[in-house]
């Protein structure tokens, strides 16, 4: 006991200490390097008017002709300036002049960028991050790291050293034209802790920051650029508001700040913009707040400064108020001179200007400038656009997200089944990213309504929503600038107002959040979505947390009136349905599946093993590659898309007549030790009527493989036998095989009579059959109201939303990828119509061939399996069915088969026959006669499908399996794998 005082003390010393630790100023890096060798031998080197010059930077533009360039070049050359701050251009044209402006420095040049949201703001062809604004929607801080350390390893890429970034003014006036959607918002811990974040992922990778625009210029509805702003407020709210940012990121640690031009009266009562205000300056930022870095200017061009003021003395009057650093000097040789007269008429000392030009100096080492190699060329554009580079841009935008109202939990949607949707783009004349992802979920009707649409277009639009109980309206902006504006007629906002009043209408603003105080009722919508800007991203992915693809966690960085304030924000669940992405995010090396399918596909189209096809693979329930390639047939014009629907062939087992077995299954009334005859009664009498379904299941019955039934319709000279095929359909004709050829409505019972009749061989081993594949329709139908097509569509394809995926297709023939030119049984090209015969002669329904769709509807309900028989919320089979059909059913046998799956087949010396041989044992699929391949690995969550249509125009071609194509691709899949 008597040790506790003791205790206690060393714990308040420990606790005053950390207290101590955190509260203490950090000093900037480079500052270490303020008096190193190389700094004074440069120093040594240089004149007076020289020292006075390294405080200069000048503007230097990459897309301005060769009377731009020499004048930089004698500005470098005469003038000896210290920088160049560059502006829009190109990454290959800025570093090219970069390089040979450093040749013709006597010092190395410090290079700057205004890169906020990174390159993009000033460069082309270079990525744009999200605005500050955004990113303060963000709750992953780390997030915004991972982007300062992007965004330095790309400017530095291009020759430069220092960006003016991040803005920490904090944005408390929905009226400011400048700042805005520029700033992290209107919290001043929020913009504190981000711009931190920033900062730092920034200068731990050695890219010197700019903490912008001191002492605040958030709160203002004047643009610097072309006035002198004025802020009113008194001592007291800019220590607590204003202020607040800076003294932060000072302690902090970041290495400079820019000083904005503001009248700032409470602070400087002489009414000098505060660049050139030595209370603000010197006073408040170098003595009060101890910031001991770089102290740079904002541009000298700007109204806000050169109004009133001569170029050259502002300059002059800028150093003199305490700044290092002159951004956008215009007049360079007159700035020198002033500066010079100050000095000699004692305004200010030499040795403070040389003071000044270490710190300039000891930048320039800390940047590595004192090894300096020029940049180089060699794949610029690529490592400025690395897929992990983009990634982070998706990640950022995905963190964003907010949603501000979710009535009833509407987000993200449920039982598309009941739901007929409908999707308005307010202010796009054409169909959106974001309308085309939401498309990727389920059918939906697109519209379109201009900013400025008509009385009579409304009208138009009004009328054809009534046929829809959900109505998804994107807000779209008309700048890439998300400007606190909004340019919709009266008529278009009233036809908002009413839609949501009306309708349950989900809304995404791809607008700057303020514009919502601006729109009547907006509040009042079922669903709210806020994605800051109207970017690519943004639209996808708005799309995906509608739909679970993604979820949404993003929190209101700014108050919009009395509807929101900042903060708010709501958590949507998402992974529930497949998101799509890059490869990067699911540990997938897009340069090796780019470049290896790519080639692969190719090779197999210049074989002409393929006009064309698909292939698509998912990973962890996010889609990270989808390509279409070549044409619907050789030689067409018709390109193959994405969109397009593909004949499934063999693969209709596995995706219709086992989703079903295995959904009876769960019901009880599916056994697997049942027979035939348990459900068909002309079985029971037959030399099938005692085989198990786990044996026939895993093609082990005995069965004959197949039997050719069209011959069966024919005459030896080719005319069709009497009751078989009428040219024009009746009663008696109903199955349509053709325009000209209807089958007779018997023949199905003719079919299932000739399976039924067909020998049964005594030796139990593997011979693939379709025989079973055939009947199943019938198994179903005996345990089930609907019929077997009406069944999979109520019970599986239309809740999840696979719009494309069924029987007979209804869609465009231009949508429809042709098969095979049938000179044998229908005597015309295969368009539309199931390729296989026995298929088309059951009405195109069979449990063995005829379901079409296309890779992303097909991919639902393969993923479906892959989550064990779960998928958008629901649960279509339990997980016990789906482990239980998809392994191997006769491990200690030579079946490799599961319950109506293929599983990896290996020959003796442990090759795999039929897959990649990196899929798992615990890998199923199966192949398709038509080019069709689908395979999902549960141990890597590990989804890919390839669609082609090998048997155009003839079936006879073997080259996709010669090449094999097919499980080659499925092999570059494991090869990308990452982690």
């Amino acid at each position: 006991m008597k040790k506790l005082p003791w205790l206690l003390l060393i714990l308040l010393i420990c606790n005053h200490q950390l207290i101590a630790q955190s509260t203490e100023t950090k000093t900037p890096e480079f500052l270490k390097y303020e008096h190193h060798k190389w700094v004074d031998s440069i120093m040594e080197t240089l004149s007076p008017d020289e020292r006075i010059s390294q405080l200069i930077m000048v503007a230097a533009y990459s897309n301005r002709g060769e009377e731009h360039r020499q004048e930089i070049l004698k500005l470098i050359r005469e003038q000896k300036i210290g920088g160049l701050i560059f502006f829009q251009g190109g990454p290959v044209r800025q570093v090219r002049l970069m390089n040979e402006y450093q040749a013709a420095s006597k010092v190395p040049l410090l290079g700057a960028i205004d890169a906020e949201w990174g390159l993009g703001m000033r460069l082309d062809t270079t990525i744009s991050y999200p605005f500050q604004m955004t990113l303060g929607a963000i709750q992953d801080e780390s997030l915004i790291y991972d982007m300062g350390a992007e965004v330095a390893r790309q400017i530095k890429r291009t020759g430069l050293h220092l960006n003016f970034a991040p803005v920490l003014d904090v944005n408390n006036n929905p009226n400011n034209p400048v700042i805005n959607f520029r700033s992290f918002g209107e919290d001043k811990y929020n913009v504190t802790s981000k711009s931190i974040a920033y900062m730092r992922g920034m200068q731990d990778n050695s890219l010197l920051t700019t903490a912008k625009h001191f002492p605040g210029h958030g709160d203002t509805d004047t643009d610097s650029h072309y006035a002198l702003p004025q802020i009113n407020h008194d001592r007291a709210r800019l220590d607590s508001l204003e202020l607040y940012p800076f003294r932060e990121v000072v302690k902090a640690g970041i290495g400079g700040v820019m000083v904005a031009h503001l009248d700032i009266p409470a602070l400087d009562s002489t009414g000098v913009p505060s660049t050139l205000s030595r209370p603000i300056i010197t006073n408040l930022l170098k003595e009060e707040l101890g910031f001991k870095g770089l102290t740079v200017t904002d541009a000298m061009n700007m109204k806000g400064v050169t109004d009133g003021n001569e170029p050259g003395v502002v300059d002059k009057d800028a150093i003199l108020a305490g700044n290092d650093l002159l951004e956008f000097t215009e007049d360079v040789p007159k700035a020198i001179a002033e500066i010079r007269k100050a000095i000699n008429q004692g305004l200010i000392s030499q040795e403070e200007i040389d003071r000044r030009c270490r710190k300039i100096l000891a930048v320039k080492y800390w940047v590595g400038l004192k090894d300096f190699e020029p940049t180089s060329l060699e794949n610029i554009i690529e490592e400025l656009n690395t897929p992990d580079a983009n990634l982070l841009n998706r990640k950022l935008t995905e963190a964003s997200l907010t949603v501000l109202k979710n009535k009833l939990n509407i987000l993200p949607l449920r039982q598309l089944s009941n739901l007929r949707i409908a999707s308005v783009s307010i202010g796009a004349e054409e169909v959106t990213p974001f309308q085309k992802t939401l498309s990727l979920y389920t059918g939906i009707e697109h519209f379109n309504l201009k900013n400025d649409a008509s009385p009579e277009e409304i009208t138009v639009v009004k009328a054809k929503l009534l046929d829809y109980n959900l109505v998804i309206a994107g807000i779209h902006d008309d700048s890439k600038f998300p400007r606190n504006t909004i340019k919709m007629t009266a008529e278009v906002q009233e036809f908002l107002r009413e839609l949501i009043e009306q309708k349950v209408t989900l809304v995404s603003l791809f607008k700057n959040p303020y514009v919502m105080d601006k729109l009547q009722n907006i509040e009042d919508a079922t669903g709210l979505i806020l994605t800051y800007q109207d970017s690519r991203n943004a639209q996808e992915l708005a799309a995906q947390v509608i739909f679970g693809g993604v979820g949404a966690t993003g929190k209101l960085p700014v108050s919009v009136g009395e509807k929101f304030k900042a903060g708010e924000g709501l958590p949507v669940q998402g992974g529930i349905r497949l998101s799509y992405t890059l490869p990067e995010e699911v540990g997938m090396d897009s340069g090796i599946l780019n470049k290896r399918i790519d080639s692969l596909m190719q090779q197999a189209i210049n074989a002409k093993a393929i006009p064309g096809g698909e292939v698509l693979a998912a990973r962890k329930g996010k889609v990270f590659f989808h390509k279409a390639y070549g044409e619907h047939v050789y030689h067409d014009t018709l390109k193959v898309k994405k969109e397009d629907l593909y004949d499934l062939a063999s693969v209709t087992k596995i995706s219709a007549s086992m989703a079903a077995l295995m959904k009876l299954h769960d019901a009880g009334k599916f056994e697997l030790d049942q027979t035939l005859a348990s459900h068909l009664p002309s079985f029971r009498r037959s030399n099938k009527a005692d085989i198990p379904y786990h044996d026939i299941l895993t093609h082990q019955a005995g069965f004959k493989p197949w039997i050719p039934f069209w011959k069966n319709t024919r005459r030896k000279n080719g005319s069709y036998r009497w009751f078989t095929i009428k040219k024009d359909s009746s009663a008696k004709y109903p199955i349509k095989i053709t325009e000209e050829m209807y089958l007779h409505r018997n023949y199905p019972d003719k079919i299932v009579k000739e399976i039924r009749k067909s020998p049964v061989s005594g030796e139990k081993k593997y011979v693939y059959s379709d025989f079973f594949f055939i009947l199943a329709p019938r198994v179903v139908e005996s345990m089930t109201e609907p019929d077997f097509a009406d069944y999979l569509q109520q019970n599986f394809y239309d809740p999840l939303g696979a719009t494309t995926l069924g029987f007979n297709p209804e869609f465009p023939k231009d949508r429809i990828v042709p098969t095979e030119n049938d000179y044998k049984f229908r005597r015309e090209p295969i368009h539309g119509t199931v390729h296989d015969e026995g298929a088309i002669m059951l009405g195109g329904v069979s449990g063995h061939a005829g379901l079409f769709s296309n890779a992303n509807d097909l991919a639902k309900l393969l993923q479906m399996y892959l989550n064990k028989g779960e998928y958008g919320g629901e649960r279509y089979l339990s997980a016990g069915t789906i482990e239980k059909f998809t392994k191997r059913t006769f491990p200690d046998s030579d079946n490799h088969r599961a319950l109506g799956f293929d599983k990896p087949n290996y020959n003796e010396e442990g090759i795999s026959r039929n897959t990649a041989q990196d899929a798992s044992l615990a890998s199923y699929g199966h192949t398709g006669f038509t080019g069709i391949m689908v395979w999902m690995d549960p141990e890597e969550d590990l989804l890919y499908i390839f669609l082609s249509n090998r048997v155009a125009p003839t079936r006879d071609n073997s080259r996709l399996y010669r090449l094999n194509t097919r499980t080659n691709i499925h092999q570059v899949i494991y090869d990308a794998i990452l982690d």
